[in-house]
């Protein structure tokens, strides 16, 4: 009999379309006027922007080029230009600089000018409202919660603002004043909410106003007033106020806080 040779067939590779890189598509710059602003401190009447001698670094390129503004120039980088260069000023009136959209050679040096986010900034409303909406939306948080502050958390916050003031403020004076400070500082007011030692900070400062512990001139050293016995060495460079309440928390300084607390009844 003659044996039946078996046909081994390949399976078929099939190939998989190659998928086409994607292509990050850059912004395109947007023709329009433009308002810009100084972001200094005190700013003067007048504020002249350098415009020549600056070095710029082209990524593209690959190294520095020199640009300036020349208002008969299409182009704000030096090799660029042709024929004469006439450099214009370019100065700041009240803090505010307009320029409108016909003048994209100066809106273009301006957007890449160095002082360009540390020394003057682009108006942008949109972001101008997205900030102030954040800052509102933090007023309310922290106002919020110092609503529901109890008094002597209330007294705490405040005595790291006011100091010994808050001892003789009543609690509605201390409950207005919360909320003022957290609508003027909100983000202050709720870190400082948020704080697990500032009421035991709090509780140091108090006993040391009612002469029930005190703290030595070179504010080193913790002591019973009544006795003079030392309750804590403050270590070098360090809150003494921080340091007590750290203390309180140990086995040896949770009894001291114990009878600071009856004794302040």
């Amino acid at each position: 009999m003659k044996q039946t040779k078996k046909v081994v067939t390949k399976p078929q590779v099939v190939e998989q379309p190659k998928s086409k890189p994607i292509e990050v598509k850059k912004p395109k710059w947007e023709i329009k006027d433009r308002l810009y602003e100084l972001t200094i401190g005190d700013t003067p009447i007048t504020y002249i922007l350098n415009s020549r001698g600056i070095l710029h670094f082209d990524e593209e390129k690959g190294y520095e080029r020199e640009i300036k503004y020349c208002e008969n120039q299409n182009t704000v980088f030096q090799d660029e230009m042709k024929g004469s260069q006439r450099l214009s000023h370019i100065s700041f009136k009240n803090s505010k600089l307009y320029v409108p959209k016909e003048k994209q050679t100066l809106q273009k040096f301006l957007k890449i000018h160095p002082k360009n986010g540390t020394h003057f900034q682009e108006f942008d409303a949109v972001q101008i409202a997205e900030d102030e909406l954040d800052i509102l939306q933090l007023e309310i948080t922290a106002l919020t919660a110092a609503q529901a502050i109890d008094v002597d958390h209330a007294e705490a916050i405040l005595r790291s603002e006011l100091g010994s003031k808050v001892s003789s403020m009543t609690s509605k004076e201390l409950k207005r004043d919360l909320l003022l400070f957290a609508k003027k500082n909100p983000e202050l007011f709720l870190e400082l909410a948020e704080d697990e030692n500032i009421n035991i900070r709090n509780l140091g400062i108090k006993a040391t106003e009612n002469h029930i512990i005190t703290l030595s001139s070179d504010q080193r050293t913790f002591n019973w007033a009544s006795t003079g016995r030392k309750l804590i060495t403050v270590p070098f460079d360090e809150n003494p106020y921080s340091a007590l309440a750290a203390w309180f928390k140990t086995d040896e300084g949770v009894e001291v806080f114990q009878t600071i607390e009856k004794r302040l009844k």
